[in-house]
């Protein structure tokens, strides 16, 4: 994996690029300088817990035949108050439409304790719930 961060605009506007040409566009905090111009680094690491969950979850889904009619991921992240401010707890609510409570169960289950590299490598310095809920 290779990636190039290049800062876009100072003082934080960055932007991280793949080898295939996709990006994320990051800034700071406005209370530090920030411009509300890209998501927050610690924004994007709860985000991607989020995502590499869901990219299991839905391959999971898809391997029975189960394709949600939508599907939303809550991320409720709490961080220590000390320096550096790292994530004390991330909880995650996986919500889905169309599908199977317990297929979706299963589905979560899956993912967050045995596939997903995200939680495996974030459940080692903070405490990492989740939920299942599949809406009408």
């Amino acid at each position: 994996m290779n990636l190039v961060l290049n800062r876009l605009q100072a003082p934080f506007v960055l932007q991280a690029t793949n080898e295939t040409g996709n990006s994320i566009q990051f800034d700071a905090s406005e209370s530090i300088g920030g411009k509300g111009e890209g998501i927050r680094p610690m924004e994007a690491l709860a985000s991607s817990l989020a995502a590499c969950a869901s990219i299991d979850i839905l391959l999971i889904l898809k391997k029975q035949k189960s394709e949600p009619e939508s599907y939303q991921v809550e991320i409720k992240a709490e961080r220590v108050d000390t320096v550096p401010a790292i994530f004390k707890s991330i909880h995650l609510i996986f919500k889905f439409k169309g599908v199977d409570l317990d297929k979706a169960k299963r589905a979560v289950e899956l993912s967050m304790t045995k596939y997903c590299s995200v939680t495996k490598m974030l459940e080692k310095s903070c405490e990492i719930t989740f939920e299942t809920e599949v809406l009408n």
